[in-house]
C-alpha cells in the first residue's frame, strides 16, 4: 500500500510538472500545491477549432425496381468506390421472370386478338341469319295483308282465318326485330370483352418491357457508388455491433429495397457542431481551413455557408452545452476527399482588443455555469464568470477585475487529494519494505 501511494505522489508530481510547463506562457504562481495564474487584458484574435466530417452536396439513390413477383437477384454490380458517369449500369437484376411474363402476355395479346377476329365472324353470320329471317317475316305479313284485302270476296270463317294470319305474321315480325336487336348487342359485347383482354395484355406487354428495361440500373449523375449494407443477409438475425455485409453479385433483395447511392465527390461540404460560447464568433463567408485525418499533411480551404439559428439539443438531453449546426463549403474540389471523412475546422474569427482573458484550464464548468476559483487572501472561492469566447488556449470572461489570481487545478479536488495522502501514511524511505 505504502510503495503505491509514493506511486500516486510521483505521477501526480509529473503531471503537475508537465502542466505547468504546458502553462509557460501564462503568469503561472504555486501557493500551496494549487497552481494559479492572473487575469489578463489584451487583443484576442478569436479562432474558433471544432471537428465534423464531410457530407456530399447532392447524391442519387439507387434502388431495386418495385416489381411485382418476389425477389430481385443481382447478376451485375459496381463496386464501392468506383467512378461513375451519367448513364453508366450499376445494378443489372436477372431479367428472366420478366421475359416470361412478357412472353405470357404476349400470347394472351395472340388469343385475344383470335378471340376479337372469331367474335366478329361470329357476329357476320347471326346478321346474315338474321337479315335472311327478317326478309322472310315481311313477305310473311305483306302476303297475309294481301289475303286480308279479299276478305269481301271470301267467307266469314277464311276472313276471319285472314285476320289471324295477319296478326300472328306480325307478331312474329315483331320478335324477330327484338331478337335482332339482341343479337347485335351481344354480338357487340362479346367483340368488346375481347377488346378489352387485347387492351389488357397490350398493357401488360408495355409494363413487362417496362419491367425488363427496370431491371439495369443507371447513374443519373457523375459521382463515385456506396454501396448499401444487405440487412436480408442474415436471415433477418441481427444484433447490435454486428457488422452487416454490402450487396454484393448473386444477392437477392425485395423491390424496392435501396442497394447502392451515386455521391458526387465534385460538391462536398463540411457540417460541424459548434459550442453555444462560439457561435456569436461565426458567420457566413467566413474563411476556416480544414484538415481531415486521412490526409493529415494537406489544408482545404473553405467558407461558412450556414450557422444554424437554433440549437440541436434535445429536450432528452441532460446536457445543458447547447450546440449548432455549422455547414462549409470547400472551395476547390479533391478527388483524394470522401463523404464521411472526419474533418476538423479552424474558423479565423474576429479581433477583439482590450478584453480579459484566463487560460481555458482555469474554467470549470457547474450545470449550465462557468465558475474559477478565486484567489481570496488564503484560500479559494467558487466565482461565477461569463465566458464571452472561447480561443486556442485562452477563453475571454467578463466578471472578474484585472489583476486576479485564479486556480488552473479545481483546489477542492487538490485539498481532497492530499487529505487521502495524510490518512495514508508518510511515503516509505528508499529501501523499506
Amino acid at each position: 500500500m505504502k510503495r503505491h501511494n509514493i506511486f500516486r505522489q510521483w505521477i501526480y508530481g509529473s503531471l503537475l510538472t508537465a502542466f505547468l510547463v504546458g502553462c509557460a506562457g501564462s503568469d503561472v504562481r504555486i501557493d500551496s500545491g494549487v497552481p494559479t495564474t492572473k487575469v489578463q487584458k489584451g487583443d484576442i484574435q478569436v479562432k474558433v477549432v471544432t471537428t465534423g466530417q464531410l457530407k456530399s452536396v447532392e447524391s442519387r439513390v439507387l434502388s431495386a425496381p418495385p416489381v411485382g413477383g418476389g425477389t430481385l437477384q443481382i447478376v451485375e454490380l459496381a463496386h464501392t468506390g468506383a467512378p461513375v458517369h451519367a448513364g453508366d449500369v450499376v445494378i443489372r437484376f436477372d431479367p428472366s421472370e420478366q421475359e416470361y411474363n412478357l412472353e405470357q402476355n404476349r400470347n394472351d395479346l395472340a388469343q385475344a386478338e383470335q378471340e376479337i377476329a372469331k367474335a366478329r365472324a361470329d357476329a357476320a353470320v347471326q346478321t346474315s341469319q338474321d337479315e335472311l329471317a327478317l326478309l322472310k317475316d315481311k313477305f310473311a305479313v305483306r302476303r297475309a295483308e294481301l289475303e286480308v284485302s279479299k276478305n269481301e270476296l271470301v267467307s266469314e270463317i277464311d276472313a276471319k282465318k285472314n285476320l289471324m294470319t295477319l296478326e300472328e305474321a306480325k307478331r312474329a315480325l315483331a320478335q324477330l326485330q327484338e331478337d335482332i336487336k339482341s343479337h347485335t348487342a351481344a354480338n357487340n359485347a362479346a367483340i368488346a370483352l375481347s377488346e378489352e383482354k387485347k387492351h389488357k395484355a397490350r398493357l401488360a406487354i408495355d409494363q413487362a418491357e417496362l419491367n425488363i428495361q427496370k431491371m439495369t440500373v443507371k447513374s443519373p449523375i457523375d459521382g463515385l457508388i456506396m454501396l448499401n449494407v444487405n440487412r436480408d443477409a442474415t436471415g433477418g438475425a441481427f444484433f447490435d455491433g454486428m457488422q452487416l455485409p454490402e450487396y454484393q453479385v448473386g444477392d437477392q433483395t425485395r423491390p424496392g429495397s435501396t442497394v447502392a447511392e451515386v455521391i458526387d465527390i465534385r460538391q462536398l461540404q463540411v457540417t460541424v457542431q459548434a459550442k453555444e460560447t462560439d457561435r456569436s464568433q461565426l458567420a457566413a463567408e467566413q474563411k476556416a481551413e480544414v484538415t481531415v485525418n486521412a490526409l493529415p499533411a494537406e489544408q482545404f480551404g473553405a467558407t461558412i455557408q450556414t450557422v444554424a439559428g437554433a440549437s440541436a439539443h434535445e429536450f432528452w438531453d441532460d446536457n445543458p452545452q447547447r450546440t449548432f449546426e455549422v455547414t462549409l463549403k470547400l472551395l476547390k474540389p479533391d478527388a483524394r476527399l470522401r463523404p464521411g471523412y472526419a474533418a476538423n475546422v479552424a474558423v479565423l474569427g474576429k479581433l477583439m482588443p482590450g478584453v480579459l482573458f484566463v487560460p481555458r484550464e482555469a474554467i470549470y464548468e457547474d450545470g449550465d455555469k462557468s465558475i474559477v476559483y478565486w484567489k481570496s487572501g488564503g484560500s479559494f472561492e467558487r466565482k461565477v464568470v461569463k465566458v464571452v469566447a472561447y480561443t486556442e488556449g485562452n477563453a475571454v470572461i467578463e466578471g472578474v477585475p484585472l489583476g486576479g489570481e485564479v486556480a488552473l487545478v479545481n483546489p477542492e479536488k487538490q485539498g481532497k487529494r492530499k487529505k487521502d495522502n495524510a490518512t495514508a501514511g508518510p511515503p516509505l524511505s528508499a529501501g523499506a519494505s
